[in-house]
């Protein structure tokens, strides 16, 4: 019988679609995906199923809808015994591995040891885990600050989290502000994630395939690459930000996300600023995933491994005076999508709308595993096996969808649109096509009145179809109550 193949999904934080060099980016640099896409396919339109953490991983662990799940910010959670595509890749005979962050659960200030908590995440499928957390506690714990500890350097990093979470006197750092990392570079919490994956893959000596996840944090702010990385790029030579402010009629979520996440004279000389160290941590990321792959290589692994690369969400990074995400505007919306199967393939790029629920549709076919009953994905397998001259090959899905705070959106090859998840109310119109800057609302523009009522029929009437009423009201309510709310933002 020939074995299944194994299965490696590398999951970063907070990474936008358009900070790749395989795709056309001159500026970042990204050398190790950029192989990785060379020996694979690359997706430049996929969407995530939330701008934000809890949400889209939870969608992206359960296969469910934002509204189905009800984990709608970062103040609720999925049920860990639903449906979760970890337990049917186990269930296939898979060893499944976790390394890396999770956050799934509302943290708490007492939350212990992540060890503590381990029967949760095999609750969720999971065999094998290494969690870490990223806010340090008085009262929690992880494997990473074990490390740290041990090398007396836990306090320097705590103390840099510090300065980042509140600033330094009374001068609260801004996101073109942050420091570099003091650590070491392979002490930096990402490199300490892949050698430990790294490790595994190197002990691993069983008959069953793997499905191992590498849960990175990065390049999630702060924007703290070691200093050389930073040296690499020069702020003046990137590309400033979407320097246009939201105009009006601006959707309450965008003038929330303004008032809490904005920047309205932010300069272009900032934005490429925060821009340069923004890339940094991704080159940093970059080299942390190379030497991954390294290890898949002299273990003779990439003939018989699916490697998948993509993100939670992406970051406004200056966009419209934006930071950070929580908005359907393409810089939080849109995430990277590689994936290169076993043995490679000629390397191409699909233009097609694609999703987190089509990356999970992906793994479960790779794994033969079970697939849900309510499936909102489609396997990528065949298009990738049909190559890029197959008819279809830049066809994907006629509408994705992106759900956080209780709005929904909708997105299709032309047009996006957002509306109140409760109530339906639209509030929020581009024409994609001609504005791709999505510099205006259209909204209440009367002669796309059939079309805004079509995509309210024909789409959210689907996507809102089975809303958990429970969990509705739960997020309407604020959410589990946590103590460390102010040291963890749900924003």
């Amino acid at each position: 019988m020939v074995k299944k193949p194994n299965i490696v999904l590398i999951f970063s934080d907070q990474h936008r679609g358009d900070a790749l060099g395989c795709i056309g980016n001159k500026f970042v640099r990204t050398p190790n995906l950029d192989e990785l896409a060379a020996e694979g396919v690359a997706f430049r339109n996929c969407n995530t199923s939330s701008p934000l953490c809890m949400p889209a991983r939870a969608s992206l662990a359960t296969g469910q809808y934002v509204n189905e799940h009800g984990a709608w910010g970062n103040r609720n959670e999925a049920d860990r015994f639903g449906q979760s595509h970890v337990r049917n890749v186990r269930e296939a005979g898979y060893c499944t591995a976790l390394f890396g962050k999770t956050h799934f659960r509302v943290p708490q200030v007492d939350d212990g040891h992540t060890r503590d908590r381990i029967s949760e995440l095999h609750d969720w499928g999971y065999e094998v885990t290494h969690e870490i957390g990223e806010i340090p506690s008085d009262k929690s714990s992880n494997y990473y600050e074990d490390f740290l500890a041990a090398r007396h350097k836990l306090q320097l990093h705590k103390d840099a989290m510090t300065i980042w979470k509140y600033g330094q006197g009374n001068k609260t750092l801004r996101p073109w502000e942050h420091l570099p990392s003091l650590l070491e570079e392979h002490e930096h919490i990402d490199a300490y994630l892949g050698s430990r994956a790294a490790e595994w893959i190197r002990q691993y000596g069983e008959e069953r395939p793997f499905y191992l996840q590498l849960a990175l944090v990065g390049p999630h702010p702060p924007f703290d690459a070691p200093a050389r990385y930073r040296d690499i790029f020069r702020p003046e030579d990137m590309p400033p930000a979407i320097m246009t402010l939201p105009s009006e009629p601006m959707s309450p979520q965008v003038r929330t996300m303004l008032s809490r996440r904005g920047f309205p004279n932010l300069t272009e000389s900032q934005s490429q600023l925060m821009k340069s160290h923004y890339y940094a941590k991704i080159a940093f990321d970059d080299e942390v995933i190379g030497s991954f792959i390294k290890v898949l290589r002299e273990k003779d692994l990439m003939d018989n491994t699916w490697i998948i690369y993509t993100s939670d969400h992406g970051e406004m990074l200056g966009d419209h005076r934006l930071v950070q995400k929580v908005v359907f505007y393409e810089g939080s919306l849109n995430i990277p999508l590689i994936i290169r199967p076993p043995g490679g393939t000629s390397a191409w790029i699909g233009n097609g709308l694609t999703d987190h629920y089509d990356i999970l549709d992906t793994i479960l076919s790779a794994a033969d595993a079970e697939t849900f009953e309510k499936n909102h994905g489609s396997s990528l397998i065949p298009k990738i096996e049909a190559g890029k001259g197959s008819p279809d090959a830049h066809e994907g899905k006629e509408v994705t969808f992106s759900e956080v705070n209780l709005y929904s959106m909708a997105r299709t090859k032309n047009y996006k649109m957002t509306i109140n998840s409760v109530t339906r109310e639209p509030v929020e119109f581009y024409d994609i096509e001609n504005d791709p800057n999505e510099l205006t609302n259209l909204v209440n523009e009367s002669s796309l009145s059939k079309v805004l009522d079509e995509i309210q029929d024909t789409h959210f009437n689907q996507l809102l179809s089975g809303i958990n009423d429970q969990q509705l009201r739960l997020a309407q309510a604020g959410g589990i109550p946590t103590s460390i709310h102010q040291a963890y933002p749900e924003y």
